[in-house]
């Protein structure tokens, strides 16, 4: 078998390309070629009419000018036509002087005293002449013995200002023509001259929207518009687009979830929308690094930012809320099972004692020991509870209280009234009070005397928090920045962040309308103070008077 023929190609068929810079730069020459065109047009529709004026009022100037002429009037009236006559021999004089086609003085009967061709001396006008023997001055274009021209009448007057004759003077119209014929050229020159400069400017106009849309078709960036926009809505990721200024040019929805913003701020500063503070230095770059940690609102956001080449930015955010939180419990954790591990040991040490004095037979002495351990917990326990009504707080307290005397930190309450039961939000003190009491055990734990003084109090509808610890004290120079995002002294835990406990205590506290603040304790360490207003229930005795 032959094998099957092959298939013929269809020619390419010309039509609309496809590309950007393509189809701009047709758009560019047409435009380029209609505007010259319409030029070249307008002006050569108006300079025939000009060309004509121009040559009318030349007329009418040579025979203004001849009809001044001193004697000219006196000689129409005292002599006859004839070849050799004054009247003759003036007007073609004017006549070679002023390249004219002719200069033309005639009677009031129409009669010509003067012509190029002698041979019409004498005979009437072949124009009508009544308007200029009637004293007006005309302009127009005719045709007569001549030919066509560009025609200028005008009365003669005699020494006592009568109407003597006129006086008729042409311009051969074929010298109009050739002015303008002879413009033609010059004006196609320069006409080709502005098209090739504009064709220039729009292929190098067009080579560069080539660069800058990376050579696709309009339909190709359509279908990226397209995706982009239903990929941008879709991601579970907040996506923030720059400008080299530093205004909001895009933001997805997740974004606006993640920061609590609209897009209504889409063209507006990121300073303005966002206000003072870390996550605003992120987002605009004024925080270098990977993976930057934040916190806008009650949200943990992890940012990373990419420049663009036009001097902006994008920046990606993921909610790390509750990773941060399973992390920190994870700490907790942690540090509750070696709490834990090192109380079993304690535990088992203790129940060794108690069995060899068992075995001993000093009973009493058991029984001391016995008496002595439990009550040192049980002291413990009754003393917060003491100072503590609020049930989660008490029992956060108590907690900790444990784990720091298993790292041989002792936990304890300062002098003061007891707090009462009538927290607003006891969810809230509990997250406070749990991180700084973690971060005093970590700075206290090692040091002489390690000590922990917890100390809360109601004053009104006010809350005061102040917890103090031995440790080394915070310095002077970082007390600003320790409530900073993302700053720590300690090593990195399993889930890989810190820098959050003391932020987030800030933001509790600033949500409450109260504040925080860290000093230098007296004999070293530091002291943490909460002021949170409104943040105890009214009493139940101040309700009951400002009812009565």
């Amino acid at each position: 078998m032959s094998a099957p023929p092959p298939t013929a190609r269809r020619p390419r068929r010309l039509g609309w390309p496809r590309r950007v810079f393509s189809q701009v730069l047709l758009m560019q020459l047409a435009i380029a070629t209609g505007v010259t065109v319409l030029a070249t047009g307008l002006f050569l529709a108006p300079l025939s009419a000009q060309l004509d004026d121009q040559a009318m009022r030349r007329a009418l100037a040579i025979a203004q000018s001849t009809a001044a002429q001193p004697r000219l009037a006196e000689s129409l009236l005292t002599t006859e036509p004839a070849l050799g006559g004054p009247v003759q021999s003036a007007a073609e004089r004017i006549r070679r002087a002023t390249g004219a086609e002719y200069v033309v003085v005639m009677d009031r009967r129409g009669v010509r005293w003067s012509h190029p061709d002698s041979g019409r001396i004498g005979e009437v006008v072949s124009t009508d002449p009544t308007e200029a023997l009637a004293g007006k001055e005309v302009m127009e274009i005719d045709s007569g013995t001549l030919g066509r021209s560009a025609r200028g009448k005008v009365p003669l007057r005699d020494g006592s200002g009568h109407i003597a004759g006129a006086v008729s003077v042409g311009i051969a119209y074929d010298s109009v023509r050739a002015r303008l014929l002879a413009a033609i050229p010059g004006l196609f020159a320069y006409a080709g001259g502005a098209l090739a400069v504009g064709a220039l400017a729009a292929l190098l106009i067009s080579r560069r929207l080539q660069r800058q849309t990376h050579d696709l078709a309009f339909s190709d960036i359509s279908a990226l518009l397209t995706e982009r926009e239903a990929m941008l809505h879709s991601i579970r990721e907040g996506v923030v687009a720059l400008d080299r200024t530093g205004r909001i040019r895009l933001l997805n929805d997740e974004a606006q979830r993640l920061l609590g913003i609209g897009p209504e701020v889409s063209g507006r500063p990121l300073a303005e929308v966002l206000g003072a503070g870390r996550t605003t230095d992120v987002l605009a770059g004024d925080v270098a690094g990977e993976d930057l940690l934040t916190v806008r609102g009650s949200r943990v956001l992890l940012a990373n930012r990419m420049p663009t080449a036009d001097g902006g930015a994008v920046i990606t955010l993921r909610d790390r809320t509750e990773l941060e939180h399973l992390g920190r419990e994870l700490d907790s954790t942690r540090g509750l099972i070696d709490a834990l591990r090192a109380q079993d040991h304690e535990h088992a040490n203790r129940l060794h004692t108690l069995l060899g004095l068992l075995e001993l037979e000093l009973h009493e002495d058991a029984r001391e020991f016995l008496t002595e351990v439990v009550g040192v917990h049980r002291a413990t326990a009754e003393q917060i509870t003491e100072k503590v009504r609020e049930p989660l707080l008490a029992a956060l307290l108590v907690g900790k209280a444990t784990v720091a005397a298993e790292r041989g930190v002792a936990l304890r309450m300062a002098p003061g009234a007891p707090l009462p039961d009538r927290l607003v939000d006891p969810r809230g003190l509990v997250t406070i009070v749990g991180n700084l009491v973690d971060n005093a055990l970590d700075a206290a734990a090692g040091s002489d005397g390690a000590l922990i003084e917890v100390g809360l109090r109601a004053e009104g509808r006010t809350v005061v928090l102040r917890i103090r610890d031995s440790g080394p004290g915070v310095p002077a120079g970082q007390r600003a920045s320790i409530f900073t995002e993302g700053w720590s002294t300690k090593e990195l835990p399993a889930h890989g962040r810190r820098g959050l406990g003391l932020a987030l205590v800030r933001r509790l506290a600033e949500r409450q309308g109260g504040s925080v603040v860290v000093d230098g304790a007296d004999g070293g360490g530091a002291e943490f103070t909460v002021v949170l207003p409104e943040a105890m229930t009214e009493a139940v005795s101040d309700k009951t008077g400002a009812a009565q």
